[in-house]
């Protein structure tokens, strides 16, 4: 067996990569899916940031990310989301961030 630099990280867009080709949600659908699932399973602010760049190229918004919660509050539960806002906001800050470094790394 080949000793891999990432395996956690490998297996991680393995795994991803299978679901997507299986999947037939279109992109958009998939992605507001799995942001419902992060919320759902009370995933820690990494996970949401996993995703955020694919939610983020796919154009979905902030909007978009408060109308999944507000969607899946009364099964999921008022901790939950509380905690899966305060997660998703994180991420976003976060990929937005890194996003305004690399334009302006770009730029200079």
């Amino acid at each position: 067996m080949a000793e891999e630099e990432n395996p956690v990280l490998d297996t991680l867009v393995e795994i991803t990569t299978a679901s997507l080709d299986r999947c037939s949600l279109d992109p958009r659908e998939l992605m507001l899916a799995r942001i419902a699932a992060l919320a759902a399973v009370d995933a820690p602010p990494a996970s949401y940031l996993f995703n955020a760049g694919g939610a983020m190229e796919l154009g979905i918004t902030l909007q978009d990310a408060q109308g999944i919660l507000v969607a899946v509050a009364p099964i999921i539960g008022t901790p939950r989301v509380v905690e899966a806002a305060s997660s998703l906001a994180a991420a976003l800050g976060f990929a937005v961030g890194l996003a305004a470094a690399a334009d302006a790394e770009a730029e200079g």
